[in-house]
């Protein structure tokens, strides 16, 4: 095999093990059992904001 075909092949093995991860932990994801890494903080008015 020349350099180029096994830099390509490296390239393809490299974007398929990416693509693979990604499917595999969207397809095994349970919002269920996740605790929610977003904190929902209340909004202050302006006047809060002043003092």
């Amino acid at each position: 095999m020349s350099g180029k075909t096994l830099t390509l092949l490296a390239i393809l093995t490299f974007v398929a093990v990416t693509v693979g991860s990604f499917v595999w932990f969207i397809v095994t994801w349970d919002k269920a059992k996740e605790e929610p890494v977003t904190l929902i903080a209340p909004a202050y008015t302006v006047e809060e904001r002043i003092t």
